[in-house]
């Protein structure tokens, strides 16, 4: 049900309201001390683990059926461990890093301090509510800022825990949490934050850019697009699809960095649908009543998937159940074994969007150059994987082919290393977070120079023609 307009204007009153306080909290307060974040980022932990069960069954509600081993897995435990290990590392990310001046300002001191940037405002989608907010919420707090958090609309139990476990922990002025639809999520990112954090489809992701750049707010834009899979000629697929398939039916599809297509050699297409027929009914037993399986979101969703899935079949393309071919997928059911889909083209609508869901084209190649050429050829994926145990094709996908992150021999894995960055690169996003380069992300890297009571800038004021000078240059430029 959309708001009416009395509604959201008093969101959006109540929005610039909070977000006025928290500039003037982060003027008066520019750089909380080490103990100060510590203890935020304690506190937090304590709040997710006393909401572990409850925000399971909110997130579960919000879909339907949302299995809680997904959630567990990709929503809560990342967060424990994230906290842990900035906790063990902020000391030394605050430290002020000293750095060299040069011959040319002899006399002085040079340090980089990691500044807070301020009042920071997070945008989070609704395929990983919990985790796609409290994530960069972590990072944010471990650089010294105030955060304003937009939830989506589409997860309002989740919101609801999340909401009350961030008043737990947090005053407004410190941690706030906005919600409401499509107006009230345009003009929080007109709001004049010193950063925004954004993430969401490319679309929307090109929107949000456009009104950061009206108050020249930097952005961070974790996007998507078509993460493909690369299967070389030699690897096993039964080992190939092992490792793929659990990327591909974890949320049933709905990540950012799931497969979204395979590139496959031709010869070995029927052994991978094979494969993969095979390894989805071993991990989904009883598929009707599998509690392991999460449904697709909301009806919106289904319907964007159902015309999707029509459109490739009208032009062409054959569709393979990982289930049976018995069970057809409609707008009246929530709960879809991944179809594979054959003889797909570039004019098919599952070809040019991301899937984001339980479809999986499969795109035949002839030798390995052209695999790589069909990717270079299309928009940098936020993702890229790669079955292959040869060193020389692995060697050749890592250094030829742009993408923000990559697996080898793995999918989806690659989000959850807790010492390494993620993010996006061209249309599937820019900036990074996770680890130091989330606290990076966050913070200004402020230079500072000292200089005590050895002057020598003489050496390079007026009057320039003095000898001393003179020979000075000569011997720099020499």
């Amino acid at each position: 049900m959309s708001e009416s307009s009395y509604q959201w204007l008093e969101r959006v009153r109540d929005m610039r309201s909070v977000f006025e306080r928290q500039k003037a909290i982060a003027n008066q307060d520019a750089f909380p001390d080490y103990t100060q974040r510590i203890e935020s980022l304690k506190r937090l932990r304590r709040a997710i683990k006393g909401h572990h069960n409850v925000l399971q069954q909110a997130l579960s509600d919000d879909y339907g059926h949302r299995a809680f081993g997904d959630t567990e897995i990709a929503d809560i435990l990342p967060l424990i461990h994230q906290i842990d290990y900035t906790r063990r590392r902020l000391k030394r990310w605050m430290k002020p890093q000293k750095r060299r001046p040069g011959i040319t300002l002899l006399g002085t001191k040079l340090a980089v301090h990691q500044q807070p940037k301020g009042v920071v405002g997070i945008v989070v989608p609704w395929n990983f509510p919990i985790m796609l907010a409290v994530s960069p919420l972590i990072c944010a707090l471990a650089a010294g800022n105030r955060v304003m958090l937009k939830l989506s609309e589409f997860t309002p139990n989740t919101n609801r825990v999340l909401r009350e476990l961030i008043a737990d922990v947090f005053s407004p002025k410190e941690v706030a949490v906005i919600e409401g639809e499509v107006e009230v999520s345009r003009r929080f990112t007109e709001l004049e934050f010193d950063h925004l954090f954004f993430t969401g489809s490319t679309q929307v992701g090109r929107q949000v850019m456009l009104a950061a750049a009206d108050n020249l707010t930097p952005v961070t834009l974790e996007l998507g697009g078509k993460s493909p899979v690369i299967i070389d000629d030699q690897i096993d697929m039964d080992v190939a699809v092992s490792r793929l398939i659990y990327g591909k039916c974890l949320n049933a599809g709905q990540i950012c960095v799931a497969p979204d297509y395979v590139l496959c050699p031709e010869h070995r297409q029927e052994a991978f649908i094979h494969a993969y027929q095979q390894a989805f009914r071993a991990m989904y037993p009883d598929f009707e009543a599998n509690q392991d399986y999460s449904q697709i979101v909301n009806q919106t969703q289904v319907t964007r998937l159902e015309e999707t899935l029509q459109d490739a079949l009208d032009k062409g393309a054959r569709r393979w159940c990982a289930l049976d071919q018995k069970t057809i997928p409609t707008a009246e059911k929530r709960c879809w074994p991944t179809q594979l889909l054959t003889h797909v083209t570039d004019d098919m609508r599952v070809m040019q969007e991301e899937v984001f869901g339980p479809l999986l084209p499969i795109v035949t190649y002839q030798d390995f150059a052209e695999a790589l050429h069909y990717i270079q050829a299309r928009p940098r994926p936020l993702a890229l994987y790669l079955m292959s145990n040869d060193a020389e094709k692995r060697s050749q996908v890592t250094t030829q082919l742009h993408a923000g992150g990559m697996g080898i021999n793995e999918t989806l894995f690659h989000v959850a290393a807790e010492d390494a960055p993620f993010g996006g690169i061209g249309d599937s996003g820019m900036g990074h977070y996770h680890g130091i380069e989330g606290f990076y992300t966050f913070s200004h890297s402020k230079t500072v120079l000292t200089r005590d009571k050895w002057d020598t800038s003489f050496l390079v004021k007026p009057p320039y023609n003095r000898w001393y000078k003179r020979l000075m240059r000569w011997w720099l430029l020499r």
